[in-house]
């Protein structure tokens, strides 16, 4: 995901985006646990995808004030 398609977004599909890639994490997380994850670089890419939408926000809410 680029920074421009985070940024096309609106503030709630950025939450949902955000919960999403949450809750891949952590099923990424639990299959490397056990063993069982196929692609190792996708953890790399989904934290750098909630990076990418943490920062969206931010940047929002401080434009706000």
């Amino acid at each position: 995901m680029k920074a421009s398609e985070v940024r096309d977004m609106t503030t709630i599909e950025l939450d949902t985006k955000l919960a999403d890639l949450k809750k891949e994490l952590f099923a990424l997380r639990f299959q490397h646990a056990i063993n069982q994850l196929d692609n190792p670089t996708r953890l790399k890419a989904v934290k750098k995808d909630i990076a990418r939408v943490k920062t969206i926000i931010n940047e929002r809410s401080k434009s706000e004030q």
